[in-house]
């Protein structure tokens, strides 16, 4: 049996049990409800590890993608870390308490072309910290053929790591059978760097050193990892 035919079979198994959920359960209960009051700024160290945030100016220049990102989701983190030799690296954090196909709009492969980036390269990865490990994806990104920014990202569902779109999906009907509308939240670094070798070797380590500094609740909610 080929992929697009496997494909298609998987589709229309979601669908059937869409379908059946919807007629079991109706979500009533935003699952972000149990996660307290500490908004993601409270939650992301300033510094850790070897890394401090630096202050930098500016800010999102395109008015429109602003309005898009505020409408989209509930809470956002950006902010610049650079490492005691000198490495930087952008982090990028969208929150959003209601999760929908709007999500994948501003999934990396989506987002950066839109900006004007080509993808030259998207991959699985995974992250090892000492925590457990996380399903993430590599990109490499270029910008006019003369900036090039790799990229490392992951997308949670509630307490999840989403490890495709189908799984999204799976992942949010089974929170919707317990009655709970699923939270989620995509968590992106990038670095400018020609050695793409470097970059991702660094963004998995400024990944591990994060999670070393945080609660067990909080790496559950940024990377799904177990208490």
């Amino acid at each position: 049996m080929n992929k697009p035919t496997v494909t298609a079979l998987v589709s229309a198994l979601l669908m059937c049990i869409t379908a059946a959920s919807a007629n079991y359960a109706k979500p009533t209960h935003y699952f972000s409800e149990t996660r307290g009051s500490r908004t993601l700024t409270k939650i992301v160290p300033a510094q850790f590890g070897t890394w401090r945030q630096q202050e930098t100016a500016g800010g999102i220049v395109n008015p429109q993608q602003k309005e898009l990102l505020d409408e989209l989701y509930s809470e956002q983190v950006s902010r610049t870390y650079v490492s005691t030799d000198g490495y930087r690296i952008m982090l990028s954090i969208a929150y959003g308490r209601n999760q929908n196909d709007s999500f994948q709009v501003h999934l990396p492969e989506i987002c950066y072309p839109a900006q004007g980036f080509q993808v030259i390269s998207n991959d699985p990865t995974t992250i090892d910290t000492k925590f457990g490990s996380i399903t993430a994806k590599q990109l490499k990104t270029t910008y006019q053929t003369q900036r090039i920014e790799p990229v490392t990202y992951w997308t949670t569902i509630g307490n999840h790591v989403v490890k495709s779109g189908t799984d999204k999906k799976l992942k949010e009907m089974r929170y919707a059978m317990d009655g709970q509308i699923a939270d989620g939240l995509l968590f992106r670094i990038s670095s400018i760097d020609p050695d793409l070798s470097r970059a991702f070797g660094m963004q998995k380590q400024f990944v591990s050193d994060m999670m070393d500094s945080l609660s067990a609740d909080d790496r559950l909610r940024l990377a799904g990892l177990s208490r």
